[in-house]
C-alpha cells in the first residue's frame, strides 16, 4: 500500500512565458537537489530557468491545449487556479502567458515521485501554508494538511475531475473522493457539464471547444488520438483502437481498477454503438494503475 509520506520542496511557481493549465504549472525549487530522492527522479529534467512542469496529484482539469485541441471550461478552470494562486493581471498570447503580477508566487510542493513524463506528482501549498513546512523534510499528509492543498480545493469547487492512481494513498483517495462527490452532487463547475458516461463522438467538434461535450480529460486525450488514427485510415471504433495500441510501444489503453474489482483495461469500460460512446463506470470509482 502506498505510504502517505511526501518530500517538502520549497520554491516558486512561475507562469510568465509558460503555458499553465488547470492542473499543472511550472515550479522552480529553491534546492533542486531535493528532487534526487524522489522515485524516478532520473526522469526529471530542469529547463534553462531551472523550472519543472508539475503534475498535480489526484486531479485532471479540462484541457486548455492538447496539441491544437481544447475542451470547454479549460480556460475557466485554468484562470480559477491562477487567480487562486495569487497571479493577477495576466496577459495571454494564445495559451502562453506574456505577463502577470506578480512574476512568481512562493510556495511548496509535496512529492514522492515523478511520473513517466518526468513531472513531480505533487500536492500544492501556497505561501501561508507552506510556511508551516520545513524544506527537505519528509512529512505525512494527514486529513488536515490535505485539505489545505490546492488539489483538494480544486476538487471541492468542481474545477477538476477526481483522477487518482494506485500510487495515491488510499486514505487520500477516500478524502478526495468525498470532496469530488459533494461537488458532483451539487453540480459545481465541471459537473454541470460532464457527459463522460454517454456522449457522441462523430468528429473532433463533438468534444472540443467551443461547443463540444465535456468528458474526462484523460478520455478526451484518447479520443483525440483515436480520431487522428481514423484520419490516417484506421477503420475500427474507439475500443478497437485502444486494444490495438495495447501491444504497441505507446500503450494508452490504461489499466484501471473499478471499486474493489479486479484490474481491467480502459477499453473494457468502453461500449460503442455507431457514434455513441458509453463509459461503463462511475468516474469516482475508477483508480488508474500508475505506469
Amino acid at each position: 500500500m502506498s505510504a502517505p509520506f511526501y518530500r517538502v520542496i520549497k520554491g516558486n511557481f512561475v507562469i510568465t512565458g509558460k503555458q499553465p493549465d488547470g492542473d499543472s504549472v511550472r515550479f522552480i525549487a529553491d534546492n533542486p537537489d531535493l528532487y534526487d530522492e524522489l522515485h524516478r527522479s532520473y526522469r526529471i529534467e530542469l529547463s534553462r530557468d531551472r523550472s519543472v512542469q508539475l503534475r498535480f496529484e489526484s486531479i485532471d482539469a479540462p484541457e486548455v491545449h492538447y496539441g491544437k485541441d481544447a475542451q470547454i471550461l479549460g480556460e475557466d478552470t485554468r484562470d480559477r487556479l491562477l487567480d487562486w494562486m495569487g497571479f493577477k493581471n495576466i496577459v495571454f498570447a494564445g495559451n502562453r502567458v506574456e505577463s502577470a503580477n506578480p512574476d512568481s508566487v512562493p510556495g511548496a510542493i509535496l512529492s514522492k515521485a515523478a511520473d513517466a513524463n518526468g513531472r513531480p506528482v505533487s500536492y500544492i501549498f501556497l505561501e501561508k501554508d507552506a510556511a508551516q513546512l520545513k524544506d527537505a523534510d519528509w512529512v505525512q499528509v494527514e486529513e488536515k494538511r490535505l485539505k489545505k492543498t490546492i488539489n483538494y480545493q480544486m476538487l471541492r469547487e468542481g474545477n477538476a475531475y477526481y483522477t487518482v492512481y494506485t500510487s495515491t494513498p488510499l486514505i487520500h483517495r477516500e478524502l478526495l473522493r468525498k470532496a469530488a462527490a459533494k461537488a458532483k452532487t451539487d453540480k459545481l463547475g465541471i459537473w454541470a457539464e460532464d457527459m463522460t458516461n454517454e456522449f457522441e463522438l462523430e468528429d473532433k467538434n463533438s468534444i472540443t471547444a467551443p461547443n463540444g461535450q465535456l468528458i474526462l480529460p484523460k478520455l478526451f486525450r484518447r479520443c483525440i488520438d483515436y480520431l487522428k488514427a481514423v484520419d490516417k485510415g484506421f477503420e475500427g471504433n474507439l475500443k478497437d483502437w485502444l486494444i490495438l495500441i495495447s501491444s504497441g510501444s505507446r500503450n494508452e489503453n490504461d489499466r484501471v481498477v473499478v471499486g474493489n474489482s479486479m484490474e481491467l483495461k480502459l477499453s473494457d469500460l468502453i461500449k460503442q454503438r455507431n457514434n455513441k460512446i458509453v463509459f461503463q463506470a462511475d468516474l469516482l470509482d475508477v483508480t488508474f494503475v500508475e505506469k
